[in-house]
Order: C-alpha cells, then structure tokens, then sequence
C-alpha cells in the first residue's frame, strides 16, 4: 500500500507521514467555541477532521483523537453574564447542540473531548 504523505504547512512541502509510535496516530484537533450554535461553514472543518480520522483508522491506526471544546472566551464571558447564567451553564446547551449536530452528520467522536475550563 503506498504510503501517506501530507503537506506540510511550516516547509510547504509534502512529506510522508511517519507517527511517533508505530501504529498508533495520536491526532489532536480544535473543535468549537460554544458562544453560540456552530454553522455550516463550522463544519467543514469538522467533516475534515473525520475523514482524516476515518482514513487513518481504514489504514490500521490505532487512533487516539483528542478535541477540545473552546467553553471560555471574551463573547463567552459576555454573553454569559448578559444572560445572567454562569458559564458552564451559557455553554452547555451549545456543547451538546454541537453533539447533536455531530451525530445528525454521522461525524465520529473522538476518543477523548476536553473543554478548556477542566484543562
């Protein structure tokens, strides 16, 4: 099978993609800030990230895939405070409308969802 290459953005080369451990792709991707509900043009970068996901598992990688959930922000703080909630609060239904979103796209979840405010 021919190998993966990528291009990568800091050389502005296509390089072949070599994982630290054999086998095994640990993938970290951004996900959304949950001000408000994501739109179309959110996804497109979700949709990506599960295709890559998706091809590097088809291609026998054992994938630990962590996504952020971006809950804090100054529209976050803001919004939160104008809505006289606090932020875990302002956010949840955001996180889980983007969940929801995610399964009506049939994107897959990651292994591993971290919200900025645990970390």
């Amino acid at each position: 099978m021919a190998e993966i290459q990528l291009h990568n953005t800091l050389s502005g080369k296509l390089e072949p993609f070599v994982p630290q451990k054999p086998g095994e792709v640990r993938m970290y991707t951004c996900g959304p800030t949950v001000y408000d509900y994501a739109h179309i043009g959110n996804y497109r970068t979700f949709v990506f990230q599960d295709i890559l996901r998706r091809f590097l598992k088809l291609r026998g990688f054992e994938l630990q895939h962590v996504m952020n959930l971006t809950d804090v922000d100054d529209r976050i703080i803001a919004n939160a405070a104008a809505a006289g909630k606090n932020i875990r609060d302002y956010t949840d239904r955001f996180v889980q409308a983007f969940f929801d979103d995610c399964k009506t796209l049939s994107i897959e979840a990651p292994e591993h969802w971290i919200r900025a405010t645990d970390h």
